[in-house]
């Protein structure tokens, strides 16, 4: 691995450690010319569908626009990067597991929505609302209307760790 700071080629890795949910290896390197350390991933690659457009077209799908949306409605969010990496890994490995080797758009979005909606309320909306393309008021208030009639984010891992407490609880 090049050094990012120096060019150099002799870079050592000092420590690594699983990232994400298991499918990424985090790695801690320092370069053996200039001493700097600097933090590398490594993926296996796989072979993602390909995405098909509203228009038509085909794209190879591709991770960091996937990224770069969730981030857009998780601005200034409470939500910390091991959980948009988690989602963003949840995400692709449900479009794998099918085993399709085109995806509509449309799909990607809903498992964008998911995730969002499971991680923050707020960045859900906002990007269900570009997404779905809401053309007034009153679209926002029947989103909203339908969130409030879901338990919260927080509520539901709390209600998750509550049942592993039980399932841990001796017989």
């Amino acid at each position: 691995m090049r050094c990012p700071f120096c060019g150099a080629e002799d870079t050592k890795v000092v420590d690594s450690r699983l990232a994400g949910d298991g499918d990424q290896v985090r790695r801690r390197r320092k370069c053996e010319l200039c001493k700097e350390r600097f933090t590398t991933y490594e993926t296996a690659e796989l072979n993602l569908p390909r995405v098909v457009k509203g228009d038509g077209s085909r794209v190879p799908f591709d991770g960091r626009k996937l990224r770069a949306g969730m981030m857009r409605a998780l601005e200034k969010r409470p939500v910390s990067t091991e959980q948009i990496d988690a989602a963003q890994a949840r995400i692709q490995r449900r479009l794998m597991s099918g085993g399709d080797a085109e995806v509509p758009a449309r799909r990607v979005g809903e498992l964008v929505m998911e995730e969002l909606k499971a991680l923050d309320q707020v960045a859900y909306v906002r990007f269900a609302s570009v997404y779905r393309k809401f053309e007034d008021v009153a679209a926002f208030r029947e989103e909203i209307d339908r969130l409030e009639r879901q338990p919260t984010p927080e509520v539901r891992r709390q209600q998750l760790d509550l049942l592993d407490q039980l399932e841990d609880k001796p017989k």
